[in-house]
């Protein structure tokens, strides 16, 4: 038996010796009943045996940009092309996951998690990374909150007012519950509140492993995993990296060999050209892939950030009808059909518009509308689910599945008909900028940055849903627009730093009361980021790198 094995369920007590080369630099109430001995154990060995792989493939990432930066395009993989050929299948899907037909996503807050297990849904995304913003005590509840929904023991009341009591939250019963699937952060970011041997721990591994320890037995027993949707990956080898971690939390944990089963999101445009090869490197574990669309328009502007030939118009007239974008969900679908695979479609970013007034019950139709087109359009390239982000959109999502899609998948659609080549991928779309888009992504990201540094990850603006994927569509094509000469906006006016000056001065006013935003006393901090960040002479990787300093 591993050591892991032997003490994982020792509860941690203050008079607990420092293991040896382990530091946790923060509190939090219950922590000490997460990061057990046995479980900190497990985080630095994991630490000590990737870490320094984790870096070769974010130095890898580095340089691909570079050969980006330079002119280069990404294509297809010359040294991979007999994968691609060769006729394989990933692993067969277990039975919890057949029928994925709608999934809702969120944050880990107990009243979400409660919510979205509830919810009718076939699956609950619970994110740790795009709608969680990753404060210490954000990370150690979400983990309190999953540990309990998973031992059937969580409950929620919300704060009363005017001394009323306020509202109590507990779990459907097990069988109506939605599957519960678990996304971690990406490779590329730290958790830097707990060190091994000097250096941060890798933000994937403490969520994924964190999770896993605590929860793996009882998920198995219920022939529920655990699962994992894994975010942001850019090549194979990076798919093998993951492989590898989660073998050795198998084998710690005294685990079957591929119980842990994953679906990955292709969300990076150098990942649209390896789904084949990720597939195969996870072909003992995955069960499909995820067309994350909008960290991929992110990482599409992020790619060709030196590309003054692929800059893309404002953020709402790059809908995935663009040719650019319906090839790449097209071969996304052909590509995990022929594998055994299930092709999840992805997020529509409207929420119902509330209110009972002719504006917002035009405008709730509006938003309905918009979101029943999008998954009829998913499910007619032959989808075999979708995303929600709010529970009342299930319903909606699940109709128009419901009526295309009978059987619990549609893999025998094969796509045969789909021939994508690399231009098709990196094409860009024509189209303009408006005034109201420019202004639009200057608000979108003050307001979502300021939430984010409040604690808050997602958030309603506008009648959409704003997580971290869509504040970075907004910063980067900000950055992107003021960094190409000779761009106007639709109207004439030049799209220059007066341009933008004169957005974030207005920008009070826009707001309004400002008491009433989440993270209102942040908003002139965030106004302080983001005008660096544009001014930056190179775009930053990721938002949340340097705003992940101010937090805690």
């Amino acid at each position: 038996m591993s050591a892991v094995m032997a003490d994982r369920r020792a509860p941690a007590r203050d008079d607990t010796p420092a293991l040896a080369g382990i530091e946790v630099l923060a509190r939090h109430p219950g922590q000490d009943a997460l990061l057990t001995p046995a479980a900190l154990r497990l985080l630095a060995d994991l630490h000590r045996g990737f870490e320094a792989r984790r870096q070769a493939r974010l130095q890898d990432r580095r340089e691909r940009q570079a050969f980006f930066d330079a002119g280069g395009v990404p294509d297809f993989r010359e040294d991979t092309a007999g994968i691609r050929a060769a006729d394989w299948r990933v692993a067969p899907i277990p039975r919890a996951l057949l029928d994925r037909r709608v999934e809702i996503t969120g944050p880990v807050d107990p009243k979400m998690v409660i919510n979205a297990l509830n919810s009718g849904a076939q699956c609950y995304m619970a994110d740790f990374e795009d709608s969680t913003s990753p404060t210490w005590g954000n990370l150690v509840e979400g983990q309190q909150a999953l540990q309990g929904a998973v031992a059937d023991t969580l409950t929620h009341t919300t704060p009363g007012r005017d001394g009323a009591p306020g509202k109590h939250y507990t779990l459907k019963p097990f069988a109506e519950q939605a599957v519960l699937i678990v996304r971690p952060r990406g490779w590329h970011l730290d958790e830097k509140h707990v060190r091994v041997d000097g250096q941060p721990i890798a933000a994937s591994l403490f969520d994924a492993a964190l999770f896993c320890f605590h929860n793996a037995d009882v998920l198995a027993a219920k022939d529920r995993g655990p699962y994992l949707y894994l975010p942001k990956l850019q090549s194979m080898e990076e798919a093998v990296l993951w492989d590898d971690v989660l073998g050795h939390v198998e084998q710690a944990l005294g685990l079957p060999a591929g119980q842990v089963k994953v679906t990955v999101l292709i969300e990076t445009l150098p990942a649209a050209f390896e789904m084949d090869e990720i597939l195969h490197a996870l072909r003992g574990r995955i069960v499909g892939l995820n067309c994350g669309r909008w960290d991929y328009m992110f990482s599409y502007i992020k790619t060709f950030r030196a590309h003054r030939d692929k800059v893309l118009p404002e953020r709402g007239q790059v809908t995935m009808a663009q040719p650019f974008l319906q090839a790449y969900a097209e071969l996304l679908v052909q590509t995990c059909h022929r594998r055994g695979a299930h092709a999840m479609g992805g997020m529509a970013a409207q929420i119902p518009v509330s209110g009972t007034d002719p504006a917002s019950v035009e405008a709730n139709a509006a938003a309905l509308a918009k979101v029943r087109a999008d998954k009829l359009r998913e499910v007619t390239l032959g989808h075999d689910g979708t995303w929600v982000a709010h529970p009342a959109l299930i319903p909606v999502a699940r109709a128009v599945f419901d009526e295309r899609m009978p059987g619990r998948h549609q893999q025998n659609v094969l796509r045969e008909d789909v021939s994508v080549s690399r231009d098709d991928l990196v094409r860009p779309p024509l189209g303009t900028i408006t005034r109201a888009g420019f202004e639009g992504n200057v608000d979108v990201c003050v307001r979502y940055l300021a939430a984010w540094l409040d604690g808050n990850g997602c958030v309603p603006i506008h009648h959409l849903m704003e997580d971290a994927a869509t504040a970075e569509i907004a910063r980067a094509q900000l950055w992107s627009w003021l960094h190409s000469d000779g761009l106007h906006l639709d109207d004439g006016t030049e799209v220059d730093f007066a341009l933008l000056e004169r957005a974030l001065i207005g920008l009070p006013a826009r707001l309004g009361d400002r008491a009433a935003l989440p993270g209102g006393s942040r908003i002139n901090e965030a106004i302080g980021v983001l005008d660096r960040l544009t001014h930056a002479d190179t775009l930053e990787e990721f938002l949340t790198l340097p705003a992940y300093a101010r937090l805690d």
